[in-house]
């Protein structure tokens, strides 16, 4: 498990030969590409994914947070298979998509009514367009570093670097794609995450346009370190003086507890984008909120300040996984997977310190990430950002750890899934104990200061 036999990988090459022609790069997600080619996947069933060369890999990716169940749940498969024969997608309404409204409401405590969409992008896209329809505002606020789907506003320096970034009092609009329209950075106000005092005068400056403050209670790209709760609370006070929308990004975090990282807060969000983890192993995406501002989308009003459609919104094979995966994610299930997660963390950190290399691990939840080059755990994104150095590093670690058998996300991120069990963990410090070793002799006199 975990070697690639000789020999292997003819297959794949051809495979590949074909992908460069019609697509671009060979992929259509650049998550997916490696060098010199993307694996291809055969199969996979629970925890373990196994290419078509034969290997079998121990899945801490999990479609990038996305299968809580891990692969082909037995009991997502039965439901699928029954929706299949009796269709896949209608011009109709279905009950499945009601049933499922009603559980997701009955689990966000913030949810009145929720509205289905086809990613975690779109629904960010979404709630955006809410937030600015109910305030008449056009200006949005979010943390630099964070990663909230591919919208052009939602995108803004969620990339930016030591050579654009600018000062962390006033940090720049930086795009991530070229040809991004001048006009939306214009719209984006960029704040230091949970540093109080420069976040409030930013958002000071400009209070009678900002629309919503967008935050992701324990941000992937930022650190996987989670919000400071007083942060937060001056966060939400701040929209309550100021007219503006508090909305969370869970599409992540909903994993966090059984009614979603918001449920570990006093604070709860005018609105909250889902997506991952409810889709049952389906693309989806939704909105959910207060319904005052999800009014807005409400079709049977004289005139529907914000149309919303999709041809395959709440198609009902994603309704169907998603119900069955987030009733099977019960609250005894997040606690299980939480305390693994813990485990994780901390026999993780053993491995660090066994090793004895610079390295931090951060996360909650049923998630961990690996800092490599750290000396302590990060508090502020411009601390993980990785220089060239640290970026070389984690591709070598990511790298050898799926030489070894163990998927990992690109930033050495991992995510748990329900099938795994203390075996697996053991499994992954084990490995990744291998790895930290190997690697050592490019760490030395790397630890940054925090």
């Amino acid at each position: 498990m975990g070697c690639r036999s000789g020999g292997a990988g003819n297959k794949a090459d051809g495979i590949y030969r074909d992908a460069v022609k019609v697509l671009p790069g060979g992929v259509s997600r650049n998550t997916l590409y490696r060098k010199p080619r993307p694996h291809y996947v055969d199969r996979a069933q629970g925890c373990h994914v196994t290419d078509i060369d034969g290997v079998t890999r121990l899945d801490f990716a999990n479609n990038m947070c996305s299968l809580i169940h891990g692969h082909a749940h037995p009991a997502v498969v039965e439901a699928l298979s029954r929706q299949l024969a009796r269709g896949t997608a209608f011009t109709m309404a279905t009950e499945v998509e009601v049933r499922f409204a009603q559980h997701l409401c009955g689990r966000l405590e913030s949810a009145d009514k929720i509205r289905f969409a086809n990613s975690g992008t779109e629904a960010v896209m979404v709630m955006i367009k809410a937030a600015r329809a109910y305030t008449g505002r056009p200006m949005i606020a979010k943390a630099e570093g964070a990663y909230h789907g591919t919208y052009d506003y939602a995108e803004v320096s969620q990339t930016a670097g030591p050579s654009n970034w600018g000062d962390l009092d006033q940090p720049n609009r930086v795009p991530v794609a070229k040809g991004t329209p001048p006009g939306a950075l214009n719209d984006v106000v960029v704040f230091p995450f949970n540093d109080l005092e420069r976040t409030l005068a930013l958002l000071d400056r400009h209070a009678d346009r900002i629309a919503c403050v967008i935050l992701d209670p324990l941000p992937h790209r930022i650190g996987l370190f989670p919000v400071d709760p007083a942060y937060l609370q001056a966060i939400h006070d701040w929209t309550r003086r100021n007219g503006a929308l508090l909305a969370f990004d869970e599409v992540i975090t909903f994993r966090s507890a059984y009614g979603g990282a918001q449920q570990l807060y006093p604070v709860k969000p005018d609105l909250t984008a889902l997506g991952k983890i409810i889709g049952g192993g389906l693309p989806v995406g939704a909105l959910a909120g207060r319904d005052e501002v999800m009014r807005l989308l409400d079709p049977s009003a004289d005139a529907v300040a914000l149309p919303h459609s999709g041809t395959f919104s709440a198609n009902p094979m994603t309704m169907t996984a998603g119900l069955v995966a987030m009733e099977l994610f019960d609250p005894d299930a997040v606690e299980r997977l939480n305390a693994l997660a813990q485990s994780a963390r901390r026999q993780l950190r053993e491995a660090v310190d066994v090793a004895g290399i610079p390295a931090a691990i951060s996360g909650a939840g049923s998630l961990f990430r690996i800092h490599l080059g750290l000396g302590e755990e990060p508090v502020a994104y411009r601390q993980t950002l990785p220089d060239e150095r640290r970026g070389a590093w984690t591709r070598k670690l990511v790298d050898q750890a799926y030489e070894r058998g163990i998927m990992l996300i690109n930033t050495a991120t991992g995510a748990l899934s329900t099938p795994m069990t203390q075996r697996e963990i053991d499994r992954l410090s084990e490995t990744l104990l291998e790895v930290f070793r190997a690697i050592k002799p490019d760490l030395r006199g790397a630890a940054s200061p925090v």
